[in-house]
């Protein structure tokens, strides 16, 4: 994908170019180019909106499908936004060393984040039972030879007066890997988490997105910040009071079904069942004296969750967006206008995602720390021991805990 094909990505809160910020002119005048624009970027908003829709309603492990069908798209963005095809002329399978460590990459990562749910998946089969057990138990090793495989090529397909291009390939390659996956572990476990705890930190970046593209479109008239010349206060501010409110409301849409708040304890594709738990459990607020009788509810139902759902769209407002700022920095760094224009409107997978990763971190972050279990739980000692002990192991530990309990029996009577 040549640099100078990449196509200009107009950002949800852009100001249009026929704005007189000095004589205060009015915002929309007849520009055919902005409103064309506007149209395609409608389009395949609502083409994506659709997809991720029957995505989600295909289950935890679509999901994770689609985060790494985005990963390789952002990973492809990436890798040729330093790529030089006269060097890599002299340099075959090179590209190739890139998708080595990014596979491996894979591997580490989500070995350690699924291994477990993939155990409780075959227990049935002995034969499977056993190999994913020897799998999980050397998964670091093996990711760790991988690792030291892709190194040895890397200084083996050294070549002289290329070095320089070579090492600096070897270093972007790494951040690329940190980035990408940093994002995407955090990502993949809020998806196991709950699906709410993936699809609702997602639906508010992208209504934070929206808002602030037709706020800054229709009444954006100041500049917001020199990185990004274009993204207005209006624009800003209106999408963040959408974005809250939105975050109120859907939570509460969201958590009423057992689909999307039970966590995925393996990787199966049946339906949920589980107790809410009382975050999910609402509660009942009769509503003040001064609402008109002709309204039908004389009282409302608020989930405890709600509450949470207000600082995940307080972040998605006011600190995610910073997440495109960054980005946008970046690619004036590098002199390009989007890292890629896979998607018609929006640019490159990479622009969609800027604030997307930088929300999947917070939310991971914020329920480890305000939602999930401080302590350790019945269900988390189960886990580590099917995932790190053998079978006879696990015989002798039942043996051991038997004869405690049983001692504690005899030295309270």
């Amino acid at each position: 994908m040549a640099i100078g094909q990449l196509r200009q990505r107009r950002r949800s809160t852009e100001v249009s170019p026929d704005v007189d910020n000095k004589n205060g002119s009015r915002l929309l005048i007849n520009d055919q180019n902005k409103y064309r624009s506007m149209v395609t970027r409608v389009y395949s908003s609502i083409w994506m909106i659709g997809g991720f829709v029957l995505v989600i309603y295909m289950g935890h492990l679509c999901i994770w499908a689609m985060v790494v069908v985005i990963q390789i798209f952002m990973a492809r963005e990436l890798f040729n936004l330093l790529r030089k095809a006269h060097e890599d002329r002299h340099l075959p399978g090179f590209r190739l060393l890139n998708w080595h460590f990014f596979f491996t990459a894979m591997l580490f990562v989500y070995g350690r984040i699924l291994n477990q749910r993939l155990v409780n998946t075959i227990t049935s089969d002995k034969f499977l039972y056993q190999f994913v057990s020897s799998f999980n138990k050397y998964h670091m090793f093996t990711c760790y030879f991988l690792y030291t495989a892709g190194f040895m090529w890397f200084i083996l397909t050294l070549k002289k007066k290329m070095y320089k291009y070579q090492f600096r390939q070897y270093a972007w390659t790494h951040m690329i890997l940190i980035v990408v996956f940093t994002q995407s572990s955090f990502t993949v476990a809020n998806i196991f988490e709950g699906i709410f705890w993936f699809l609702l930190p997602a639906s508010l970046i992208v209504i934070n997105d929206i808002a602030a593209y037709f706020f800054g479109f229709f009444f954006g008239r100041t500049p917001l910040i020199k990185l990004s010349p274009k993204k207005t206060w209006e624009g800003f501010i209106g999408a963040s009071f959408m974005t809250i409110i939105s975050a109120f409301v859907i939570a509460n849409i969201l958590g009423r079904y057992e689909w999307l708040t039970c966590p995925r304890k393996d990787l199966s594709t049946g339906w949920l069942h589980c107790d809410p738990g009382p975050l999910f459990k609402p509660d009942y607020f009769a509503l003040p004296g001064w609402v008109p009788k002709w309204f039908p509810w004389r009282e409302v139902q608020i989930l405890s969750v709600q509450w949470h759902a207000l600082w995940l769209g307080l972040f998605a407002s006011i600190i995610a967006p910073f997440g495109g700022f960054f980005a946008s920095g970046f690619k004036r760094a590098f002199k390009v206008k989007d890292f890629g224009d896979s998607i018609p409107g929006h640019g490159g997978m990479t622009d969609r995602m800027d604030c997307q990763m930088v929300m999947a971190v917070f939310a991971y972050i914020y329920h480890q720390s305000f939602v999930g279990p401080q302590s350790l739980s019945i269900e988390m000692i189960l886990d580590q021991i099917l995932m790190n002990l053998t079978f006879e192991e696990q015989r002798a530990l039942y043996s051991k805990l038997g004869q405690i309990i049983l001692d504690q029996r005899f030295e309270e009577s």
